[in-house]
């Protein structure tokens, strides 16, 4: 067997050290990881991410490395790994190889323990969340145009900071009319209850974007702003809010204090730090971030955003809506916390339901070539966009919990992964009408990731 630290863990400077008087590396408890595909020298290797974007450092090694990671549960020691897999595996490899998962904050022990007291830390320090994705939008819009007009040079921070917020909001204007420019309702008459809208990336996604926030554009502005999303990465097993508003390239969207307190009423104090307990996993999400921009694009008024609160809601179909581990916030004791305080807020609501719907391809396990043009691969597309239909029917005739359950019994067949937010947006509003405006599929070129998504307004 390839001595699986090969190439570098870290190529900069010294590898990490065993440390042969640590117990978490007697024993190893491999954290959540990913693992992907790098070409290195030559070479296929291996790279080695934090699944929950606790860490930002990235091991590489040889694939071969991943038939050791299923023995590091903290249960065996490195001598019965090494028997364990045999294969030419030794003590000092094995050895080299916990050092560097331990460097990066992927096993369990003091090191990431550290590192997650530090991004904890600077989550708490701050006053609202800084851009993230939606600072690499706007600067990738100034360099794109930057690259358009000739220019050799590429754009400096600063004029990436100045020139951002015009690009960006000029590229959703452009996205939004060219979206409506022949639909038969370019707008709705009054502002929905809710609206469905996805969190997959603008370039892939803008038409199922541009459907919804486009249609407001002429209607009344809300008082706030509630956005549901999808906790990708994060620690917590029940829905988890966020204490803090959001900035963006355009601007503060501040957090909604007052609707918070009654939130809070409603919950009371037990469910409180539940549902505030893991507010940290909001600093790597993106699935609340993505809508801000379009909200504040669409109902800014100068430089004043209506205020917002975001939470994330776990998938219903694995507990019945109760916590992954009876620990977190329910769905239930959530949704009927967020009608009450709905109810008691004064002015106009908004929810914005932070959806994407199939995950299917390569990227994701399945044995298929999605773009090939055999019969297999068209009865796969075929089956995905079925079977979305016919759940997406089933939220337009107010039955989420028979998608739920549905997807509970089919155990989820193509990875839908905002069961919990759309469950919970039908459940706080309880609407009359649901309009279906648009259903959108993006596809990478090589036909290994399929994501699927719509946009709809629930009045």
């Amino acid at each position: 067997m390839t001595t699986p630290a090969q190439p570098s863990g870290q190529p900069n400077g010294p590898a990490p050290k065993f440390d042969p008087s640590a117990p978490h590396q007697q024993k190893p408890r491999l954290r959540p990881v990913r693992g992907f595909p790098v070409q290195h020298e030559g070479q296929t290797a291996m790279g080695l991410a934090d699944a929950q974007q606790i860490s930002q450092k990235v091991v590489f090694t040889m694939p071969a490395a991943q038939m050791i990671l299923p023995h590091m549960t903290g249960e065996k020691t490195l001598d019965e790994i090494v028997s364990a897999i045999g294969q030419g595996l030794t003590r000092q490899m094995l050895e080299q190889f916990v050092a560097q998962l331990d460097d990066a904050g992927l096993i369990e022990g003091p090191n990431f323990d550290a590192i997650l007291a530090e991004v904890r830390a600077e989550y708490d320090s701050l006053d609202h969340l800084p851009p993230a994705m939606t600072a690499v939008v706007a600067d990738m819009l100034v360099k794109h145009a930057a690259q358009q007009a000739g220019e050799t040079e590429e754009p400096t921070r600063e004029m990436m900071d100045q020139m951002g917020p015009g690009a960006l909001r000029e590229q959703l204007n452009t996205w939004m009319d060219q979206t409506l420019k022949e639909a038969e309702a370019p707008s709705f008459d009054a502002l929905p209850r809710a609206v469905v809208s996805p969190h997959i990336d603008y370039f892939r996604g803008w038409p199922n974007y541009a459907h919804v926030y486009g249609r407001m554009r002429v209607v009344d502005r809300p008082d706030r702003v509630i956005i549901l999303g999808t906790n990708h990465f994060g620690r917590a097993t029940g829905v988890t809010g966020c204490d803090k508003g959001f900035e963006t390239p355009l601007g503060l969207s501040p957090l909604d204090e007052e609707f918070v307190a009654l939130l809070k009423r409603n919950l009371g104090d037990e469910n409180t730090e539940r549902l505030f307990e893991h507010r940290y996993d909001h600093e790597r999400e993106h699935s609340i971030e993505c809508q801000v921009p379009w909200l504040q694009h669409v109902f800014g008024e100068g430089d004043a955003f209506p205020k917002v609160f975001g939470a994330m809601v776990h998938d219903p179909t694995h507990t019945g809506g109760e916590s992954y581990d009876g620990k977190g916030l329910g769905l239930q004791p959530f949704v009927e916390a967020l009608r009450g305080a709905i109810e008691s807020s004064p002015g106009r609501t908004l929810i914005v339901c932070s959806a994407d719907l199939s995950h299917v391809g390569a990227q994701f396990g399945d044995k298929i070539q999605l773009t090939a043009e055999t019969n297999e691969a068209k009865q796969a597309r075929e089956k995905v966009i079925k079977h979305d239909r016919e759940m997406l029917n089933l939220f337009a005739e107010g039955k989420p919990e028979e998608i739920v359950s549905q997807m509970a019994w089919q155990q989820n067949p193509t990875r839908w992964c905002s069961l919990g937010a759309m469950t919970a947006t039908w459940q706080a509003v309880s609407p009359g009408e649901v309009k279906m405006l648009s259903y959108h599929g993006a596809m990478d070129q090589q036909g290994t990731a399929l994501v699927t998504s719509c946009a709809a307004a629930i009045f």
